[in-house]
């Protein structure tokens, strides 16, 4: 009897440390899911599921392998995104991998698998969110003749309409800067510190 005591004791025991330790992991786990995928700009929450996996390295890779410049590779992997059917989601973001899967998206969609495609080359960009809108902005290292660019910081970066079907490289500017909320890099979930601003 004693035993059987003893045992039922110590199960219990490690049973309840066990219990403990897996839900603290829950909590853990659950704030850093709120910390890198959620931010909130001006009472509204934006939730990103930008990827870095295999599956979008690799198909950022097999677009790109033909091409010889830097415009080239940021149009091989716009043209695949702007081309995807434009619908309305209404729930939150999708991954890339659902979007291409689906064979649909919004604009946040849409932006999440193209940023995902351009971080996997390791171009910088960040999401630019304005009034019920999302799109991209990249740098490749370079000013593009005859192409309008958004000086952040005095770095030209480019616009991608990744809702427009065949966009370009270079999409213009369709808002003042007074709507633009905010500069995100979905990797670090962080807002832009933007010191300077101009579009030339």
């Amino acid at each position: 009897m004693l035993f059987k005591s003893r045992f039922i004791y110590y199960f219990s025991l490690v049973v309840s440390i066990a219990s403990v330790l897996f839900i603290i992991v829950l909590i853990y786990n659950s704030f850093f899911i709120v910390k890198n995928q959620f931010i909130d700009i001006e009472g509204l929450t934006y939730v990103n599921q930008v990827k870095t996996d295999d599956y979008t390295k690799n198909l950022a890779k097999n677009l790109t392998k033909d091409c010889q410049t830097k415009v080239c590779e940021v149009q091989s992997m716009l043209n695949l995104v702007s081309n995807i059917p434009y619908k309305i989601n209404k729930s939150v973001a999708r991954s890339g991998k659902n979007v291409i899967k689906q064979n649909y998206g919004d604009c946040d969609d849409k932006s999440n698998l193209l940023i995902s495609l351009l971080h996997a080359k390791n171009y910088e960009a960040y999401f630019v969110l304005v009034p019920k809108h999302i799109f991209v902005v990249v740098n490749i290292g370079l000013e593009i003749p005859n192409k309008k660019a958004l000086f952040i910081n005095k770095k030209p970066f480019y616009i991608l309409e990744s809702t427009a079907k065949d966009s370009d490289l270079g999409f213009p500017l369709q808002y003042k800067f007074d709507e633009i909320k905010a500069f995100i890099n979905p990797f670090k979930n962080k807002k832009l510190v933007v010191n300077s601003l101009e579009y030339r």
